[in-house]
């Protein structure tokens, strides 16, 4: 266990200092807005492409793995959804985003640079399938349902070109393709380009983890949501079982796919959560709140879910 508290200490390290210096320095929200650009337009797409394109592409196109992921998140999606709406009387765009609470996990800022550390190069490929296609997928059901709810009161055509263009022009989806193309056609950049590539991919983890550091602390816990309870549950425990549980009966996928995709499932709630709820002004206050629990909550689970990984408790496939 002290390995695991070693491997999990600059990760949480840095959101600590990120969230430290942010009380400290007390800089406006919109001090952020430059390194959270740098992250998601440059050092991420950077990691990704450079994890992607050293892949042999036999290895890029595993559907079976990519749909029983999405499966598995949207299962739990819908038992919240469901649970929200029928058993305590909330609105549908509420239900919406207390779901996406306790499904969409933080797996572009925490996913590659854990996921890594935890299992080597390895994990490169399952990590940056799940981060594409599983945002790829968000970016399509969030509008979606809140046009369905009536929050959204832009035309139909007009909600259908911002998805497409939300997931074809997302950095992190260029990025890999970009990436599929180079292994797919055997390319390798320049030396000099590729050095460049390295020090923006190398820059991805750190700053990610402390500008997440930072926007926790920027938005304090003004209204905790009743709902909390059975959300953290969700997110921190019933998704990675499940996602454990889809992949081991629909495919025999190596050990590390498996457990890079429930070791991403475990993270705590994305920040877009919050985007969301602000963008469509619902639920705010308690999706800031959901956030910064659900983050706290998982310095507990994630070390229980990474001995169990590693001390072979945790078998690879449930259905060998």
């Amino acid at each position: 266990m002290a390995d695991i508290i070693a491997l999990l200490l600059p990760f949480f390290g840095l959101i600590f200092i990120g969230y430290l210096a942010a009380k400290v320095t007390k800089q406006p929200a919109e001090a952020l807005g430059w390194m959270n650009t740098f992250i998601i337009y440059a050092a991420l797409p950077a990691l990704f492409f450079k994890l992607v394109s050293r892949t042999p592409v036999e290895q890029l196109t595993r559907a079976d793995f990519i749909f029983g992921e999405i499966a598995a998140t949207y299962l739990v999606f819908l038992l919240l959804f469901l649970i929200g709406f029928f058993i305590r009387r909330n609105s549908f765009e509420d239900c919406t985003i207390q779901a996406f609470a306790g499904s969409y996990g933080n797996i572009g800022y925490m996913g590659p640079g854990l996921a890594l550390l935890a299992f080597g190069e390895a994990a490169a490929v399952p990590v940056a399938l799940i981060v594409c296609f599983e945002n790829a997928a968000h970016f399509v059901v969030a509008p979606a349902m809140m046009a369905v709810a009536g929050e959204d009161r832009r035309p139909v055509v007009q909600v259908v070109l911002e998805i497409a263009r939300k997931v074809i022009l997302h950095p992190f989806i260029i990025s890999t393709a970009l990436g599929f193309c180079f292994a797919a056609f055997g390319f390798r950049p320049h030396d000099s380009v590729q050095r460049l590539i390295d020090y923006l991919a190398q820059a991805a983890a750190p700053c990610a983890l402390f500008a997440m550091g930072v926007t926790l602390a920027l938005r304090p816990i003004k209204r905790v949501p009743l709902e909390i309870g059975y959300i953290a549950v969700a997110k921190l425990i019933l998704l990675p079982i499940t996602t454990y549980t889809v992949l081991s009966l629909i495919g025999n996928f190596e050990p590390v796919w498996i457990y890079s995709a429930t070791l991403l499932s475990a993270l705590p709630t994305a920040t877009n959560v919050f985007v969301i709820s602000q963008q469509y002004g619902i639920w705010q206050e308690r999706a800031s709140a959901s956030i910064l629990i659900i983050t706290a909550a998982s310095v507990l689970t994630l070390p229980v879910l990474l001995y169990l990984i590693h001390s072979g408790a945790l078998p690879p496939d449930l259905v060998p």
